[in-house]
C-alpha cells in the first residue's frame, strides 16, 4: 500500500497547506524507483528467520547526507558512518537487523569498520563511499562469518526491483515494510524520491530515526541536501513517538545520483523549494506510517497543540501528551479522557491558563474553558473506533503550534517487549 500523500505545515506559521498537485505518489514506489538505483534484501541469519540484511546502491557516486541519534551511547555502525559521511558522496548503504551492535566495545567498533571494508571491496568503491547501519539487540557481538558471506549475498542480489526486499529485510518488530516513492518536476525533469524506513518500538528521534533511507535521481549541492534532510526531519521523525525511548541506533541516510538530468540545484530557489516540499511529504507519509505500525498499536493518533506562547512550548506540550501512557491507554480503549490530555498539558510546563483551554478528540469538542461540556457520546464512540484519531488542544494563550504523531498502548505492547530478548 503506498501511504498517502500528507497535509504539511509551513515552517513559519504552522498552517495547513493543501497538497501540491504537481506531487505524485508512485504506486508501488520504493527505494530503488528513482534512477540508477539498486537494492537487496538476504538472509545471513541474524534473526531466526527471514530477511536481514539489506543492501542499497548507486550506479554513480551519490552527493550524500545523513542525521544521526544524539544518544550518548551510540552503537558502532553510527560512529562509523559519521566518518564516513565527511566526505559528502557515498554510494552504498548496508543495514543488518536482529544486531545492534551497540555497546560492544572496541570489538563492536573493530567490527561495523571490518563490514565496511567488506561492502567497499565487494562493490569496488572507496570505503568512506560506504555508509552502515544496525538495528535489533543491544549488546551482542555480530557474528562477522554471517555478516561477510551475507554481503556477498547481498552484492550478488542487487537489482532494480531489489527496493522490496530490502524494505523488509530492514524489520525488526515492525509488522510490515515501510516503503515509497513520489515524483515531482524540478526545472522541466522528472526527478523521483524513495525511501524506506523500519521502527515499532523504542523510538523517540532526536535528529534523525530509528532508520530510514532516501534515495533521488535528482542533482543537488551538497549543502542544500544536508539542509533539506534536517528540515524535513523536523517535520516528520522529529515529531514522531511511541513509547519516548531514544534508541542507541537511530539515524537517517539521503543519497541524491543526479540521474534525472537536472541542472543541479545551488541555491534556496524554486527549484529547491520543489525538492524540499517532495522530500517533506515523503518523510512525513513514512512517520504516520511508523506510528501506525507502532509495537502493538490499533491506532494512528495526531497530538496537535495550537495558540501556545512559543513554538518550544507549543512542541513541549504536544510531545508531553503524546508520550502521556495514560493518555495512549485511554485512546485504546476507546475512551475520550480529556482529564489525562489536560493533566499532561499541565506537566509539560508549558504556560497554561486553564480556563482559556480547550480539547478536542476526534474533533468532538469535549472540555472548554477547562471544563466538561456535554457531548454526542455516539458519535464518539463511533469516532473512536477508527483507525485515525487527532487530539487538539487550544490554550488561548500565543500563536504557536505544533504536531506529534504518536500511537496508543495496548496489552500487545508490553507482550512485545516482555519478550524481545527472548
Amino acid at each position: 500500500m503506498t501511504p498517502a500523500i500528507p497535509h504539511q505545515q509551513t515552517e513559519e506559521t504552522g498552517a495547513l497547506q493543501e497538497d501540491d498537485v504537481s506531487l505524485i505518489a508512485l504506486e508501488n514506489g520504493c527505494i530503488t524507483s528513482p534512477r540508477g538505483f539498486s537494492a537487496s534484501g538476504v538472509a545471513c541469519g541474524l534473526k531466526a528467520e527471514g530477511m536481514d540484511m539489506a543492501l542499497v546502491f548507486s550506479e554513480t557516486a551519490a552527493v550524500a547526507a545523513a542525521l544521526f541519534t544524539c544518544n550518548k551511547l551510540r552503537a558502532a555502525p553510527i560512529a562509523v558512518s559519521e566518518n564516513h559521511i565527511a566526505c559528502q558522496q557515498a554510494r552504498a548503504i548496508l543495514i543488518n537487523s536482529g544486531n545492534a551492535n551497540a555497546c560492544t566495545g572496541a570489538r563492536g567498533w573493530q567490527d561495523a569498520e571490518m563490514t565496511a571494508k567488506a561492502v567497499s571491496a565487494a562493490l569496488h568503491i572507496p570505503i568512506n563511499h560506504t555508509l552502515i547501519a544496525s538495528t535489533g539487540v543491544i549488546g551482542h557481538f555480530l557474528p562477522m562469518e554471517k555478516i561477510l558471506a551475507g554481503i556477498q549475498r547481498a552484492v550478488a542480489d542487487l537489482q532494480p526491483n531489489g527496493g522490496p526486499d530490502a524494505a523488509r529485510a530492514i524489520m525488526t518488530t515492525d509488522t510490515r515494510p515501510k516503503q515509497m516513492a513520489i515524483e515531482c518536476r524540478i526545472d522541466g525533469k522528472s526527478c523521483r524520491i524513495g525511501a524506506m524506513a523500519k521502527g515499532s518500538g523504542m523510538i523517540q528521534p532526536r535528529l534523525a530515526t530509528m532508520i530510514a533511507v532516501f534515495t533521488t535521481d535528482c542533482a543537488i549541492e551538497p549543502t542544500l541536501l544536508r539542509e533539506a534532510l534536517q528540515n524535513s526531519v523536523n517535520k516528520s521523525f522529529n515529531v514522531l513517538t511511541v513509547d519516548g525511548e531514544q534508541s542507541t541506533n537511530d539515524c537517517v541516510f539521503i543519497l541524491a545520483n543526479h540521474q534525472c538530468g537536472n541542472p543541479a540545484i545551488r541555491q534556496k530557489d524554486e527549484n529547491f523549494r520543489v525538492f524540499q516540499r517532495a522530500l517533506d511529504q515523503v518523510a512525513v507519509a513514512l512517520a504516520q506510517e511508523l506510528a501506525r505500525d507502532g509495537e502493538g498499536a490499533s491506532k494512528l493518533i495526531t497530538v496537535t497543540v495550537q495558540e501556545a506562547a512559543t513554538a518550544e512550548e507549543a512542541d513541549r506540550a504536544a510531545r508531553s501528551v503524546a508520550n502521556s501512557l495514560l493518555v495512549k491507554t485511554a485512546l485504546f480503549g476507546r475512551d475520550p479522557n480529556w482529564g489525562r490530555v489536560i493533566s499532561a498539558l499541565g506537566a509539560s510546563g508549558a504556560q497554561l491558563q486553564p480556563e482559556k483551554i480547550q480539547i478536542r478528540f476526534a474533533g468532538i469538542v469535549v472540555a472548554e474553558k477547562g471544563q466538561a461540556i456535554d457531548y454526542d457520546r455516539i458519535a464518539m464512540q463511533k469516532a473512536l473506533q477508527e483507525a485515525e484519531v487527532e487530539i487538539e488542544a487550544r490554550l488561548g494563550i500565543g500563536q504557536y503550534r505544533a504536531r506529534v504523531y504518536t500511537c496508543d498502548l495496548s496489552y500487545d505492547y508490553v507482550r512485545i517487549n516482555a519478550e524481545y530478548h527472548t
